[in-house]
């Protein structure tokens, strides 16, 4: 312990590291480099973050490259994620007023606007934990969910009265730039894609990858089955006035954006400059002929139908804007995407 405190005192003087961009993975399946992948280890290799940085109050070492270029991986869950990124946007080693921030992480998505392996830049991230919960087994006959927001006495009751950080509207603008920039992005299709997607019913099940704008549920519940992408469908619309348009579902989303936007209000991160870009490992739902309690039981981490190939679109369409950022950074240093100047 005296040792952490001791590095964290000669390093509160120092100057600190300008951050450009900060990737922000969730999970890695071993080791940083060499092995299975997990979010972080595309970054790491093709991006050569060869300068490890120990987060002493996070869940995982800081990496960088020379051009300004970090990556910090979270850790599941929102706890773990909330409480990395406010160890990360606290430590005096870094400038991040200025950074832009992209987490870039696989989800579940809905087959009626997403396929597998599809990208998806997000424009509101609601979140799925809060409210208030009856068993499914003992709801009235004329509910469509157990699941209710805080302080309403029935499902979807108007008007919505989120409570405070349960609805991060992000930078409309900025998403919007990502997307055009990344919309032709060719993204890889096989046969084994082609075959699970086949037996999913859904407006966008049918489609190759693609990339694509949409809304996000985020829940530290790992969810499953087409009645309850049903209720995300409904939620987002609920909590965004109609605005949002549930497309895939993440986990820890809601606990990097609080941090976030508690370090904004710190003069610390900006704001504006936050993107999510989720892709797609697997559909929020059973196939045709199966039950979802049988669906669920075959959703594992590394063993999902578009696992790889989620994991390559996160960094395909990811690097696009990196790339163009690092690259032109005189252009964006300044002035904030989206934003008038």
């Amino acid at each position: 312990m005296m040792v952490g405190v001791s590095l964290w005192a000669a390093v509160a003087f120092a100057r600190p590291i300008p951050v450009k961009v900060v990737v922000v993975a969730m999970f890695e399946q071993g080791q940083d480099t060499g092995d299975t992948p997990g979010e972080l280890q595309y970054w790491v290799e093709r991006d050569h973050l060869d300068r490890i940085y120990p987060l002493l109050a996070g869940y995982h070492t800081v990496r960088m490259n020379a051009e300004g270029e970090m990556a910090v991986l979270t850790g599941p869950g929102t706890a773990n994620a909330a409480s990395t990124i406010m160890a990360l946007g606290l430590d005096p080693r870094f400038d991040l007023r200025h950074a832009y921030w992209i987490v870039a992480g696989i989800a579940g998505g809905t087959p009626q606007r997403v396929s597998l392996g599809s990208a998806v830049w997000v424009r509101w991230v609601v979140d799925g934990d809060l409210g208030y919960e009856i068993d499914a087994r003992e709801i009235p006959s004329d509910w469509v969910t157990g699941f209710l927001p805080f302080l309403k006495a029935y499902p979807f009751e108007q008007p919505a009265t989120p409570l405070p950080n349960q609805v991060f509207a992000l930078n409309a603008g900025l998403a919007q730039w990502a997307f055009d920039m990344t919309k032709s992005t060719p993204l890889g299709d096989t046969d084994r894609l082609r075959q699970a997607r086949a037996a999913f019913d859904g407006a966008a099940a049918q489609r190759p990858p693609f990339v694509s704008m949409g809304d996000e549920v985020s829940s530290s519940t790992f969810w499953h089955g087409k009645l309850l992408d049903a209720w995300a469908d409904q939620w987002v619309s609920y909590f965004t006035g109609g605005k949002g348009q549930f497309a895939a579902t993440a986990m820890e989303d809601t606990g990097t954006l609080l941090s976030l936007k508690n370090l904004a209000n710190a003069g610390r991160v900006d704001w504006q400059r936050i993107m999510v870009l989720r892709t797609v490992s697997n559909f929020d739902q059973q196939p045709r002929g199966m039950s979802a309690a049988d669906s669920l039981a075959r959703q594992r981490i590394g063993t999902y139908s578009a696992y790889l190939p989620s994991l390559e679109a996160a960094y395909t369409v990811g690097h696009t804007v990196v790339n163009e950022l690092l690259t032109h950074w005189s252009r964006y240093a300044t002035a904030t995407i989206g934003q008038p100047e």
